[in-house]
């Protein structure tokens, strides 16, 4: 099963070039240059992760995890910035961050990090329809 993710970069040309980049490796790939348009997007499609600039105008990427993890919780987010900070990754992994790469990132340690977002994402919609399960189970006394 192809990897879907949500590329988003306020530089169309890098977005899109990143976007090839990543579809030639099979995955599934949407776009978007700026954080309210990706917010949007990940109401309406489900995205196993998002790769997310961390400096945008509007909006930055720091503020756009917190709201996609607030949204949905099990949602992967990679973040990708030209100019990396202690502080920042910090506070990134803090907001539920998955990683925090350096760009330009190196597309195999990429494309890794998103397969490794795909399979967490999965085991934490597993869990959470076991404990569903349970709960109904446990509410109707099977």
């Amino acid at each position: 099963m192809a990897e879907k993710i949500l590329l988003v970069d306020d530089e169309k040309d890098f977005v899109e070039a990143l976007a090839e980049r990543m579809r030639a490796r099979g995955m599934e790939v949407a776009t978007a240059t700026s954080a309210p348009d990706a917010l949007a997007r990940s109401d309406q499609e489900s995205f196993d992760a998002i790769v997310l600039d961390l400096q945008m105008p509007e909006m930055d990427g720091l503020e756009a995890l917190k709201r996609f993890k607030e949204k949905n919780p099990e949602l992967q987010v990679i973040l990708l910035t030209g100019r990396a900070t202690v502080e920042k990754g910090v506070q990134a992994m803090k907001l539920g961050a998955l990683d925090l790469l350096e760009k330009p990132a190196d597309i195999e340690t990429l494309s890794r990090k998103i397969k490794d977002a795909s399979a967490r994402k999965m085991v934490l919609v597993n869990k959470a329809a076991e404990e569903k399960i349970h709960d109904i189970m446990i509410s109707k006394g099977w």
